[in-house]
C-alpha cells in the first residue's frame, strides 16, 4: 500500500506545467511568445523539431497524448486553417502523411488521430498558431492507467523519441 488507501500511484509531475499553462502564451497574437514561432530557430534537441519543410515544420508535442505525438505547423503564425496559401496546405498534408509513414515505420503504430482544433472554443491550447496532431495510437494504449486514473504513462524521453523520429525522417527522405 503507497498511502492512506489502497490506491497505487504513478506521478507525472511533469504535467502541472501544462495544467498551469507554462509555455503557452497569453493571447493568440503571442509573438515571441509562441512556442510554435520560436521552435524552428532554436536547437532540435531542445526545440523538439523533427523534421524542417519549406513551409512548415514537424515537432513533438511538450505534453503528449502518445509516445510519438507529432505537430506540423506553418511557419508564418496563423490561426485558422483557411489562412493557409495553396503551398503550405500542399505541404502541411504532405507533411503530416510522412509523420504517419515515420511512426509506422520506427513504433509499428496502428493507427492515428490525426486533426486540428480551430481556436480556443474549439480546444486550441495554443490557438494563434495553427497545427496539426499527428497522434499514433495501438490497441490497449488506453488502458486502465488512462481511463480510470487520467494518467498516461510515456516510455521514452521527448529528446530521445525526437533523435528516433528525426533520424528516420531523414533516412526516408534520403531514400524518396
Amino acid at each position: 500500500m503507497s498511502g492512506a488507501d489502497a490506491w497505487e500511484r504513478l506521478w507525472s509531475p511533469h504535467r502541472m506545467a501544462y495544467l498551469r499553462g507554462e509555455n503557452k502564451p497569453r493571447h493568440d497574437d503571442a509573438g515571441d511568445e509562441c512556442p510554435f514561432c520560436v521552435a524552428p530557430g532554436a536547437d532540435p534537441a531542445t526545440s523538439l523539431v523533427v523534421a524542417r519543410g519549406e513551409t512548415v515544420f514537424a515537432v513533438l508535442n511538450l505534453y503528449p497524448y502518445n509516445a510519438g505525438h507529432l505537430m506540423v505547423c506553418p511557419y508564418r503564425h496563423l490561426a485558422d486553417y483557411t489562412q493557409l496559401d495553396p503551398a503550405e496546405v500542399a505541404e502541411l498534408g504532405a507533411f503530416t502523411q510522412r509523420a504517419m509513414t515515420v511512426l509506422r515505420s520506427v513504433s509499428g503504430a496502428q493507427g492515428f488521430n490525426v486533426g486540428m482544433n480551430q481556436g480556443a472554443v474549439g480546444g486550441a491550447g495554443v490557438a494563434g498558431h495553427l497545427h496539426q496532431h499527428v497522434v499514433p495510437r495501438w490497441g490497449g494504449d488506453a488502458n486502465f492507467i488512462t481511463v480510470i486514473g487520467g494518467t498516461k504513462v510515456i516510455p521514452q524521453l521527448l529528446r530521445d523519441t525526437r533523435k528516433l523520429l528525426a533520424d528516420e525522417w531523414a533516412k526516408q527522405d534520403s531514400a524518396s
